[in-house]
Parts: C-alpha cells; structure tokens; sequence
C-alpha cells in the first residue's frame, strides 16, 4: 500500500512499512535491511522520513510509560504520541515543561526533529531528553544518558543514528495553565516592546498574515496563580474564544478567556480530543537568534506581497537554548519564525529560496520537519557542530544505513 505523510504532500518512496511488536523484531530488521528509516506520526513536510528501503514505525512496541519520582523522569516508549503520555503523567503528579501546538505527534519524532513549544524560559522538547535506548545499524542496542560522550550529538539526530526504542525524559511537579488572547499587536509595539512582549507569561505566541496591522493575535499562557495583564501592550483582551485563523471556529482550540486548566491541555494550541484532518497545508519554521529577531521580522515583513498570497498564519514565538549539536536553538535563545502555508505547492516551493536568503544574514536555522530550501554551506554556518553530527553518524552507521536522499544532501554523507 502507498503510504503519504500527514500532509498529503508526499508520497513516500519506501519498499514496505514494517511495524515490528519486539525490540528483537525491529532489531532483525535493522541488520538485514540495507535501507531503514524511522516513521513517525508523518507530520514531517519533507523527505526526512523517506527511503528507498524500508520504513519501520516503533508505534508497535509495547507502551511503556514509567516514573520515577526520585530521579523526576518518566521513561517512555518512542512511539507514544505526546497526547497519549500526559494524562497519564498528570495523574502520576507530573508534567513536562512544554508541549507543541498539536499533541499528537510523536515522541521520538518530535525530539529527532527539534520540534518545541514556546516560551523565554522554555526549551524544546528534545531539551528533556535524559536518555536514550535506539538500535543501531548492525542490530544492537545502545542506550545512552545525558552526560555521556556524544549525547548532545544523539538528541536532534535527524533519524541518521538508529530507531530510538525508548526515551527517557525531565519531568516537573503538574501544574495548572490559563490562556488569555488579545487582539491587534501593532507591529510598531513589536519592534519596540519584543523582549516585554514574549516575557509577559509562560508561554506568548503571536499570530500574523504580515499585513499592516501586525499580529492580529496574541496567545498568553500562564501559571493559573498568575494575573494577565488588562491591556497588552495596545492588544486588547479578547471577548470571545478564537482560532489562529481569524475566519475559522475556535471548537477545537484549548481553553482561553482565563479559565484554568491542568498544563496539557492549555500548552497546546489545539484539544487532544481534536483529531486533526488530513493535511491541506504546508509548513515552514525558520529560528533566529533573539538578538537578531527584530531585524529578522523586518525581513520577512519585506516579503509579504508574495507570502501573503499564499499563506495560512504565521506564529511568532521564543525558545531558549540548549546544548545539543543539530537543534534549531543551539546554544542561543531563538525566536522562531513559523508559516502555515497554503496547498499550493509549486508557488510556495518556488519562493522558499528567497525566504531562505532574506534570512540567511541571521545564521537562521530551519526546522528540520518543515520545508524549506537551503544548501549545506549555510546549513553548515547555521549549525556550528554539523560537522561534529557528520562523523558521529559515520562511527555509529558506518554504511548508511539510516541515511536517504534528503539527509544526504543536507549532512553530505
């Protein structure tokens, strides 16, 4: 059966999809297949997940949701979907510290690709990782912690190191989350009020088509003890429930107008009981470094005559750094630039390059699940220890087992 990602843009090109029920099973099909790649929940907009080999999904495996109080970890099997880990977690007293937009993506998919949240103090998803279990090219399994040799390298891995089995991931005491909107950010208040702006609650997420009225949104989430503020900044307080997309109803959007919820189910931007439709969209991601993300909007502000035609929303959000060697956030606070675009294929992939240079001044880093059009030169000035990734796959899966098209021609192995 032909298989596509969740978007519908992709028709993979894999021999066969495999869903082994053991570790032993995945690890017989690692060492006899010349080609393997790792699938995920499919919401990747690019080739990642592709081969010419074979695909396996870990979603199989036995469901594994283990805590450890003292040692505040929950180990988890790889395939679990976020949405199927948290209220489990909550009931054990725990949280994690950020979740994405959706919950219904991956474990190992999210944390391979550099997925995030948002907030000034809130890393990315992958930034929990304490451990790893993955089987390598020639079958066996390794299992590393964080504080190992190498560890940064193996968090944001692309899907070139192995088939991650199981993680293990940071976990917080459960707390509760409101979410208050606003409306009309003018993008004069932006540019003089960013750091404010993105500070003012655990999380800030702005929303904007890049007309001249600036973000028409913005989504406050903060600790339900905390009090948002009257006015924001120009915006002010929505009255009614909305959706990203102004036109669109808010029926499957989380909880605002201030009413308190347990973290799940505020953090994301849409219910877990929302199951998302079938694509009919795009996405691209590109992450700047803060210091730069005023002149990083002005940039992309430059291009909205031929954005705009073909654009959903676009989110504007921040995330703090962290050490690991291939994640959009590497080493510097970020802002992110994020695009929902439209179906139309041909024009948005014809005008990625001049996104990709408007932003290239600012080492931006792009989202390695989204699309985007770049080359290994500045992929290489973006990603300072890309080289360092290089020959780390090369140790661990010397014949490339877990390589394909696209990560070749990003890494050059």
């Amino acid at each position: 059966m032909t298989e596509t990602n969740w978007a519908g843009n992709l028709t993979y090109a894999a021999s066969a999809l495999r869903t082994p029920r053991t570790v032993d099973e995945l690890a017989a099909i690692v060492a006899a297949e010349p080609h393997v790649r790792g699938l995920g929940s499919r919401h990747s907009f690019n080739r990642i997940a592709d081969t010419t080999g074979v695909q396996v999904s870990v979603a199989g495996l036995p469901a594994l949701v283990e805590v450890d109080d003292s040692a505040r970890e929950v180990t988890v099997s790889a395939g679990l979907r976020y949405g199927e880990l948290v209220e489990e977690l909550d009931r054990a007293g725990w949280a994690l510290h950020n979740l994405a937009s959706l919950p219904h993506i991956s474990v190992a998919g999210a944390i391979a690709t550099g997925t995030h949240g948002s907030g000034d103090h809130n890393g990315s998803l992958a930034s929990s990782v304490a451990g790893l279990e993955l089987v390598t090219a020639d079958g066996s399994l390794l299992t590393v912690r964080r504080g190992d040799p190498d560890f940064d390298g193996m968090v944001v891995s692309l899907g070139c190191l192995g088939i991650v089995t199981k993680v293990t991931l940071d976990i917080v005491p459960t707390f509760d989350v409101r979410q208050d909107v606003y409306e009309g950010v003018s993008w004069e208040s932006i540019a003089d009020h960013l750091d404010a702006i993105t500070s003012s609650a655990y999380s800030v997420s702005m929303f904007t088509d890049w007309g001249d009225a600036g973000a028409g949104q913005a989504w406050l989430k903060s600790r339900a003890d905390v009090t948002p503020p009257a006015t924001f900044f120009g915006a002010t307080p929505a009255s009614r429930e909305l959706h990203p997309l102004p036109d669109e109803s808010a029926e499957f959007t989380t909880s605002q107008l201030g009413a308190p919820g347990v973290w799940w189910d505020r953090l994301p931007h849409f219910r877990l009981g929302f199951t998302p439709s079938n694509g009919q969209e795009l996405q691209s991601e590109y992450l700047v470094p803060r210091f730069d993300a005023a002149a990083a909007i002005d940039a992309v502000r430059s291009l909205a005559p031929v954005i705009r035609p073909h654009l959903f929303v676009s989110e504007l959000r921040t995330i703090a750094a962290d050490s690991l060697w291939l994640s959009p956030s590497h080493g510097v606070d970020c802002l992110a630039i994020h695009f929902t675009w439209r179906m139309h294929v041909p024009e948005v992939t014809a005008l990625l390059p001049a996104l990709d240079d408007a932003l290239a001044p600012f080492a931006a880093r792009p989202h390695w699940g989204k699309v985007f059009q770049s080359d290994r030169e500045r992929l290489g000035a973006a990603y300072p220890r890309i080289d360092e990734f290089r020959s780390l796959a090369d140790r661990l899966d010397p014949t490339g087992t877990f390589a394909n098209e696209q990560t070749s021609e990003w890494l050059g192995r």
